[in-house]
């Protein structure tokens, strides 16, 4: 009876496949199309290649299925079927000619690669789709499943529960993706996953795949405590590629990858391979390097300790190595600023009923208006100031340095919106970042208005991922990145729209995301406060009531005519004429936000005010 994966790796180190994609773009001469088309339109070329490496000394080879994913590829359940079941037919079609001659025991992994974050696509949707793939598999007669390059293992969790229900035989690997930091591209650092993973009993094996050259790759493994319980697999790239007209173009540097491998075996490695750029010649002078000495785990958990003690006492160097510094001006106002933004959320956990104002950034490089607004904004009744992230999809200056700049010159506490209309995953970390280091410690978080659809042409949405994506990111990074003192942040909350359970459902995932408060849309009529009143009662959360006071008649029609999830009754609108002084107009809704504020009182937890065209004179007005 032939042996299990498990069973062959007691036996020593064994060695995964390299790269399908990038060796099929060399090998046919075609940058432009992806390798897992090549199953349907060149399956002889993928069967070569899957020979080619089995040649090389592999012993596990990789389905041509990484990408076989709706959103990806762009194609249906139908498709995607036919493409998993023909990539793994080809495996083991490749499998079979081999063995003609070699008999040797080779392993097929189901390969599965991570479905990009969609923001029009609930996690539930994804998680189906992740067992749909593993349906046709399963049925194909897959036992061993490989998801790699993974940037975090949430959704993995079900998924691998699920295939060991179908299968309880069932061998599960998972490799994540790091940069040269140990961080994914969902900001979690890859120590933290490996914990993770020694946690859940489904995966057997589990490692790094991609991302990052074998150098980096071997400093990165030795600043982890890898899971004693677990299998090791580790699969780097060839290196850093360059762009050579439209391919990626990768050095020939064999030599130095199986130097780095052989130092990788030697930290308790179980399953070595590679990844983008690596071809059969380098599998096989990786396989000729590595002996198959059996793997000693008593080996792992010393080189565990020894990697604590290290990196204990280089600590407790740099403890030791810290002297006293004269703190520069920038620094004493940079903890000033950080200590005005946590006075909001004091205030606010505390009881107290805490107000926010938003302002619109300017259109232009003019902000004279803005912070001469916020001058006056200081001597009302106002805890902190909200900047609006470009409203209506329209460009704006920038909300976190426009925050930035505010909390700097006026020292009052700020609270930018975040939307996710305009930045990929990388661009917002890089703006999280940037805007902790410069002392912003408030945010809200929000879908965003989409781009109008006269610039849709020469303008493009990214919505890589919605709010509550957004928030479980920014948890993510405050464990990791700001753990000492976590940013606070909220999300949006419309009470008119929908069902009101449909609502609640929605908070609590925002709230498991790490929303500490919610900020409503305007709210005018009873109904709406009876929504305010029930949620109040039935979710344990801080919520502002949102108010927006008209400026003119022209304000009032128009917010109610043309903002859906609004209700504005008639009523309101008649308190205003045509032919009212802006005086007269300020003073009617001065008064309407007081008669808000008097009604909302028994279910807010504290007001936010949306001045229109940022007319805070109208705010000073109410004497709240």
């Amino acid at each position: 009876m032939e042996k299990t994966l498990l069973e062959k790796l007691q036996e020593g180190t064994i060695i995964m496949d390299g790269a399908m994609g990038t060796y099929y773009a060399k090998k046919n001469g075609n940058s432009d199309g992806m390798a897992e088309w090549a199953s349907m339109n060149n399956p002889e070329l993928v069967v070569a290649i899957h020979k080619e490496y089995l040649e090389a000394g592999a012993t596990i080879i990789r389905t041509n299925t990484f990408a076989v994913n709706s959103v990806v590829m762009e194609i249906d359940e139908e498709e995607q079927k036919a493409l998993i079941k023909k990539g793994y037919q080809l495996a083991k079609q490749a499998v079979t000619e081999f063995n003609q001659t070699k008999n040797f025991p080779i392993y097929i992994a189901a390969d599965i690669g991570p479905i990009p974050v969609h923001a029009e696509r609930t996690r539930e949707e994804v998680i189906s789709e992740y067992k749909r793939i593993c349906n046709v598999f399963l049925e194909e007669g897959a036992d061993i499943f490989l998801f790699e390059t993974f940037p975090q293992v949430d959704v993995l969790k079900e998924v691998v529960s699920y295939i060991k229900e179908m299968n309880a035989n069932a061998c599960i690997i998972t490799n994540f993706c790091v940069n040269k930091n140990g961080y994914t591209m969902a900001g979690i650092q890859g120590n933290k996953l490996l914990k993770e993973v020694m946690n859940m009993e489904e995966i057997a094996i589990c490692g790094f795949n991609c991302g990052i050259g074998s150098g980096h790759m071997y400093q990165f493994l030795q600043s982890v405590e890898l899971p004693v319980n677990k299998r090791i697999a580790v699969l780097p790239n060839a290196g850093y590629p360059e762009q050579l007209y439209t391919r990626m173009v990768f050095n020939n540097n064999i030599r130095y990858f199986t130097e780095n491998m052989s130092r990788i075996k030697q930290l308790g490695v179980s399953i070595l391979g590679g990844c983008c750029g690596t071809t059969p010649e380098y599998i096989k002078a990786l396989q000729e390097a590595c002996s198959n000495n059996q793997v000693s785990k008593e080996q792992v958990k010393v080189r565990h300790k020894d990697i604590l003690l290290t990196s204990n006492s280089k600590k407790e160097e740099r403890e030791e190595g810290k002297t006293t510094k004269s703190r520069s001006i920038f620094e004493e106002n940079l903890d000033n600023r950080i200590k005005d933004q946590r006075t909001f959320i004091e205030r606010l956990e505390s009881g107290k009923k805490v107000i926010a104002v938003e302002l619109d950034p300017p259109y232009d490089s003019n902000d004279e208006k803005i912070m001469s607004c916020v001058e006056a904004l200081k001597n009302t009744s106002a805890d902190i100031i909200t900047i609006a992230d470009s409203p209506m999809g329209r460009s704006r200056v920038d909300s976190l340095l426009m925050s930035l700049k505010i909390a700097a010159k006026h020292e009052v506490s700020v609270m930018p919106h975040v939307c996710c209309r305009d930045k990929n995953m990388i661009a917002m970390r890089s703006t999280l970042l940037g805007a902790y280091v410069n002392g912003i410690r408030n945010l809200l978080v929000v879908t965003g208005d989409p781009v109008p659809s006269e610039q849709r042409l020469s303008t493009t949405n990214v919505f890589d991922y919605n709010s509550i994506q957004l928030m479980q990111f920014i948890k993510q990074m405050n464990e990791e990145h700001f753990s000492e003192d976590p940013i606070q942040y909220g999300g949006a909350l419309n009470p008119a729209l929908g069902r009101v359970d449909k609502i609640i459902e929605r908070m609590e995932r925002k709230m498991e995301a790490g929303a500490k408060y919610f900020l409503t849309q305007p709210i005018y009529d009873e109904e709406t406060i009876e929504k305010i009143h029930y949620i109040k009662e039935h979710v344990d959360t801080k919520i502002l009531c949102g108010i927006m006071p008209f400026v003119s008649y022209t304000n009032a029609n128009f917010i109610k005519n043309e903002f859906s999830g609004i209700h504005v009754p008639d009523e309101i609108v008649s308190r205003y004429s045509k032919d009212m002084s802006k005086e007269e107009a300020e003073m009617i809704g001065a008064s309407l936000g007081r008669e808000l504020v008097k009604k909302l009182e028994p279910y807010a937890d504290g007001y936010y005010f949306m001045i229109p065209f940022n007319r805070v004179s109208m705010f000073e007005k109410m004497n709240l």
